[in-house]
């Protein structure tokens, strides 16, 4: 598959995979001086990158896992989603769960994108549902007795 993109400052970095058998791209902040994120604060990091993904796709910015174990920055929006029709810059916001500033080193890798392929659904309204074992079984509701 190819994606489209375009950098929209010179400076913006290529997403890139760490190995051959990684499913996500990384995402790279395009800052040139370091960004603090103050404790339980919020910061949108721009990557300066905009691509088009095509239809019948969208592209899923997810967290990479060592920001969050190793230096509690986690996406505040948990997974973020661009739209096949999306053309404006790719932004990640942090969120710092931490009681002490957070930095963002230049060019450090953010995020990471994995291109996902969604059927269009059609929702139909029905009396009623088909029986299950579980049932309207919530949260919790399985593995107990």
């Amino acid at each position: 598959m190819q994606i489209n993109f375009k950098k929209i400052t010179s400076t913006a970095i290529v997403p890139t995979r760490g190995t051959e058998e990684s499913a996500g791209y990384d995402l790279y902040a395009d800052n040139d001086e370091t960004i603090g994120i103050d404790p339980h604060s919020t910061l949108q990091i721009p990557t300066n990158i905009a691509m088009a993904i095509p239809n019948g796709y969208f592209g899923g910015i997810y967290p990479r896992s060592g920001l969050a174990t190793k230096r509690s920055i986690r996406m505040a929006n948990c997974v973020g989603v661009i739209d096949a029709d999306y053309r404006g810059n790719v932004i990640v916001p942090l969120h710092n769960d931490s009681n002490e500033m957070v930095v963002i080193e230049p060019h450090e890798r953010v995020a990471q994108l994995i291109i996902q392929k969604y059927e269009p659904i059609e929702f139909v309204e029905v009396e009623d549902l088909d029986e299950t074992e579980r049932g309207e079984g919530g949260f919790g509701s399985t593995g107990t007795k």
